[in-house]
């Protein structure tokens, strides 16, 4: 299971859940299918998009299972596991893994501040209970106990740890990972960073949410870059910039279900008590859909 590599387009799936909590599986079905035939690389289930601190473990298992069985084994499925206990964290990743994930996204949460030793710990635990890639996310922005250099120097010594997922604002941290690691873990940019130049620094694609709204032009995007023609590469970037900001702008599950729901995907708001888009933003994303989907 250990051979499977990660490289390209992996949105980060939103998690359609209705008033009264249940799985609207028929709408993550749908989506699942849409992106596969946009050409994303993979589906990342449970990320931050995919409002998984909301979230109970059955809610979790039940999404994970449902992207599976709709993905079919087209792509990888790569699924967030997350949660303040590492023997929690370990249960996750271990049914994940049962129920047919290809890898995880292992994120920490914490509620008191983690020393490094128990941060490293706790992601080297999940890596010990799965015999599939793992994948580190790291986000300083939301993430009580970031994951620091020397950690992730040290766990990149671990075998099936392979990726890291940085959605820092800080370009040159993701230099200093790549310098530190020295090829044994590699990079999956987020919607902090400009996917293209981080392409050209070394990463293997992106982990984000937008990807979810724009995956033919994210595609495209992955593609030119892989080819070396920057300067396509560029302009298409510039023009999906656009996303990357409104993404920053409005809270992120709100953001992207907000303009899934404009594509026509009932995946509703966002779970409270975060708030739904406004009219005025949810007008804003209209008109940015339109400009980035134009040939212009």
């Amino acid at each position: 299971m250990l051979a499977v590599e990660f490289a390209g387009v992996f949105p980060y799936l939103v998690s359609p859940v209705d008033e009264r909590g249940r799985v609207k599986t028929d709408v993550l079905t749908g989506l699942v299918e849409h992106l596969i035939v946009a050409g994303v690389h993979g589906l990342t289930p449970l990320g931050s998009t995919g409002e998984f601190a909301y979230l109970d473990a059955s809610q979790r298992i039940e999404i994970v299972d449902c992207v599976v069985r709709a993905a079919r084994g087209r792509v990888p499925v790569v699924a967030g596991v997350a949660s303040t206990t590492t023997a929690g964290a370990v249960e996750l990743a271990r049914k994940f893994v049962e129920i047919g994930a290809d890898g995880v996204l292992a994120i920490l949460e914490a509620y008191f501040p983690i020393s490094d030793a128990g941060v490293e710990a706790y992601f080297k635990a999940i890596a010990e209970t799965v015999p599939c890639p793992v994948v580190l996310y790291t986000n300083p922005q939301f993430q009580r106990s970031d994951l620091s250099l020397p950690v992730i120097k040290r766990l990149s010594a671990v075998e099936n740890i392979r990726y890291i997922k940085d959605a820092s604002t800080n370009t040159g941290r993701l230099l200093s990972i790549l310098n530190a690691t020295e090829g044994r873990m590699k990079i999956f940019a987020a919607s902090a960073h400009i996917p293209a130049c981080v392409m050209l620094i070394g990463g293997v694609g992106w982990m984000a949410g937008p990807a979810c709204i724009v995956p033919r032009e994210s595609v495209a995007l992955y593609d030119l870059t892989r080819s070396g023609k920057w300067e396509e590469a560029m302009r298409l970037q510039r023009k999906l910039w656009a996303v990357n900001e409104a993404f920053a702008k409005y809270s992120l599950a709100a953001c992207i279900k907000g303009a899934l729901e404009l594509q026509g995907f009932a995946v509703g708001d966002p779970l409270p008590p975060q708030a739904p888009l406004t009219t005025e933003a949810r007008e804003e994303l209209r008109i940015m859909l339109g400009r980035v989907g134009s040939r212009e």
